[in-house]
């Protein structure tokens, strides 16, 4: 799935994770406020960590700088919410972004279908010693020619499923590509060879990991409910 994300902490608690400003917060209080469900088909604003000293918020959903119209941005970002680490480098809506405009996703955990019998089954996963880990992302700024207004969006990259994935039956054998904590400034560095960004690209150790079945209808709720990640 990798469209479904929660981040149920506070904006001054991701700047102390990732020891960025959080002047934004005044602007986008309800954005950097308990998200546990946020639902990328909705296009949403999410809090970004770049090179940049301040948390960024981003529109979720990539459109590269080369787009030339509004209709065309549209068109492209439905189609790009996600990208897959295996070919990222051979995909023009995301190798310019790839190489130089890496981000991280701040993230509490993560949602995924699963089956039990013929049922299908959502599961919130989360690592076991990290509160706030990062997935990891690319951006852009595309620039609508008939306003000059700029538009920062980003896409998160997935990879293959670890061990976890196997043991609660996915439908879908990817997940997020979710970084070491020593690494996400590693990441961030625009200076990284080919090489040095596919050695990142890879699933997270599963014995880190956990998952937990939660209630179907979690995707109509509001996303600010805590009742979204309770267990069943």
């Amino acid at each position: 799935m990798c469209f479904h994300n929660s981040m149920s902490k506070r904006g001054y608690q991701l700047a102390s994770r990732y020891s960025r400003k959080s002047d934004i917060t005044e602007i986008y209080q309800d954005i950097l406020s308990e998200q546990y469900h946020v639902n990328a088909f909705n296009f949403p604003k999410c809090p970004i960590i770049t090179k940049s000293d301040e948390i960024q918020v981003f529109d979720w959903g990539l459109i590269p700088s080369w787009v030339k119209n509004k209709s065309e941005a549209e068109f492209i970002r439905k189609r790009s919410l996600n990208t897959r680490g295996d070919i990222i480098f051979g995909t023009p809506f995301f190798e310019e972004s790839v190489m130089k405009k890496r981000c991280l996703i701040p993230s509490t955990g993560y949602f995924e279908w699963g089956r039990e019998g013929t049922a299908k089954v959502p599961y919130y996963i989360y690592l076991k010693n990290e509160p706030i880990f990062s997935i990891a992302g690319i951006y852009n700024c595309w620039i609508d020619r008939n306003t000059g207004e700029g538009r920062f969006t980003f896409a998160i990259i997935t990879t293959e499923s670890n061990s976890l994935g196997g043991q609660i039956r996915k439908i879908t054998p990817r997940m997020p590509v979710i970084l070491q904590k020593e690494k996400e400034e590693y990441w961030l560095d625009p200076c990284l060879s080919k090489e040095d960004v596919c050695s990142l690209l890879v699933p997270y150790e599963a014995n880190k990991m956990d998952a937990y079945q939660v209630n179907s209808d979690f995707m109509k709720k509001r996303s600010t409910d805590p009742s979204i990640i309770e267990r069943v």
